[in-house]
């Protein structure tokens, strides 16, 4: 029987492994409330077996087991989050259609203090915040459910071979080749890698100074200037997405047109740089009213990224963002 035996102990010994058990439930899920709820129930199992827990392995290495089996019943439910990229070709503006598909499709966004334990090494912080990118976890989405298991214990986590086999009631050779399966099938996937950003340095940050600067004040050939080539802009919960400068800048001008007199204030998501947009009030009375979390995707000092969460009703009390902007609070 395990020496964790009593109320509080168990509780503090397991509330030191939320985050990071978090952090692993949403690389498995693709969704951060999903995340949420599998560690939950993680615990709720753990609590209602711990009496048998003896100690043979460590209490992490337990919860995670626990965590893993939570994930795999979830996902052979038929559970995969994906991107508006992964589910069909980019239109162009002119004859784009929103066509709205259900929460359970998307891929969906994280604040990183739920899934990033904080760590003094900033190699190890850097690695951390790469692992959480959406373009990693959708490409995650891609795996099996086992490989996808192998990948994140092996190679997020730094887990041993063994340790992962015993984990999962496996052997070692069956590890390592799920490992190279699901390494060749992410190679597939054409991952575009980030420029890190932990913490901003001059450039970057200077980046989302001129970002900030053009789309509050809805210069649309300013903020273009800033865009990659073959920028990607989505807004789930609509499959729509849109490619490159023309198009981009033809929808802001357009369909988007709501948009101008945003204002934004900065938070992160995802490991990346992102803001909660508020237009303007639809009533006409002064002050803005949420309407999209931005997560911004940067690679070789351009923003190749423009994801647009537009369901704020869920996204902004999990980020901390305030309900509305009063006039008060306009140019904060």
């Amino acid at each position: 029987m395990s020496d964790l035996a009593t109320s509080p102990e168990l509780d503090a010994a397991m509330d030191r492994y939320r985050v990071e058990l978090t952090g692993y439930c949403y690389r498995m899920l693709g969704s951060s409330f999903d995340a949420e709820d599998a560690v939950q129930d993680t615990y709720i199992r753990a609590w209602r077996a711990h009496e048998k827990f003896e100690g043979r392995s460590s209490l992490r290495s337990w919860l995670y087991r626990i965590a893993t089996n939570v994930c795999l019943d979830r996902l052979n439910a038929g559970n995969k989050r994906a991107r508006p990229m992964d589910l069909s070709a980019p239109q162009h503006q002119a004859s784009a259609v929103l066509n709205e598909r259900p929460e359970v499709t998307w891929l969906e966004p994280v604040p990183d203090g739920r899934v990033l334990p904080q760590t003094a090494d900033p190699a190890e912080m850097a690695l951390a915040k790469e692992s959480v990118r959406l373009a990693f976890v959708a490409a995650l989405q891609h795996l099996p459910a086992k490989q996808r298991a192998v990948l994140i214990l092996r190679e997020v986590l730094a887990w041993k071979a063994d340790e992962v086999a015993t984990l999962l009631e496996t052997t070692v050779a069956s590890v390592n080749s799920a490992l190279q399966r699901a390494r060749a099938t992410l190679a597939g996937q054409g991952i575009r890698e980030s420029d890190p950003a932990d913490p901003l340095d001059a450039d970057q940050a200077r980046l989302l100074e001129q970002y900030l600067s053009a789309f509050e004040a809805y210069d649309i050939t300013r903020l273009t200037t800033l865009l990659h080539e073959d920028a990607v802009l989505s807004m789930p919960p609509f499959d729509l997405w849109l490619r490159g400068h023309e198009d981009i800048a033809a929808w802001h001008l357009n369909q988007g047109i709501g948009c101008k007199g945003s204002r934004l204030i900065a938070t992160t998501a995802n490991g990346m740089p992102a803001f909660g947009q508020y237009r303007p009030r639809e009533d006409g009375l002064p002050g803005h009213e949420p309407w999209a979390l931005q997560v911004l995707e940067i690679s070789d000092g351009k923003i190749v990224g423009l994801n647009a969460f537009l369901d704020t009703a869920r996204w902004f009390p999990l980020f901390g963002l305030p309900q509305q902007l009063g006039e008060t609070d306009e140019g904060q």
